[in-house]
């Protein structure tokens, strides 16, 4: 399993807008693209859908995400460590203790080449983080949790 593998995920995104199941679509490929050997973990939660690729399959390593929330279908690409990230231009938005992101309405105003510095920089933040080095797997989507209830 690894990048082709769809069928859960287009599962998944069923409650979600066509164009906001589109732009997610992209995001996954271009996801997949900056980060070929990460694996991507799958959560299927009460109130979203989140895509992260990650060196291992802790979400602790996470280089870089997609989240579709169920609430009201924002899609956000983000960094689980975005706080430690140099984000020169300063357009990642979020106050908390350490994941920022980029609401992202369409794929014309996606700032594909400044995330792709960003992505480069986490990935190696991310990989400083991994203690054991046999953690690290290559390509693989995992499926990390569904939850059976869903927030409308």
């Amino acid at each position: 399993m690894g990048r082709a593998h769809t069928k859960e995920l287009i599962k998944f995104l069923k409650p979600f807008d066509k164009e906001v199941t589109e732009v997610v679509m992209w995001l996954r490929d271009l996801a997949w693209d900056f980060c070929p050997k990460a694996n991507e973990l799958i959560y299927d939660n009460y109130n979203a859908v989140s895509l992260g690729w990650s060196h291992t399959d802790k979400v602790g390593h996470n280089i870089c995400s997609v989240v579709i929330y169920r609430a009201n279908q924002n899609v956000h690409f983000g960094f689980y460590w975005g706080n430690e990230l140099s984000d020169p231009e300063h357009i990642l938005l979020g106050e908390g203790k350490q994941y920022r992101y980029i609401l992202v309405r369409d794929k014309k105003q996606f700032p594909k080449t400044y995330m792709k510095q960003l992505v480069n920089e986490s990935y190696a933040n991310s990989l400083s983080k991994i203690k054991d080095q046999k953690q690290i797997k290559h390509g693989h989507t995992i499926i990390k949790s569904v939850s059976e209830k869903k927030r409308n």
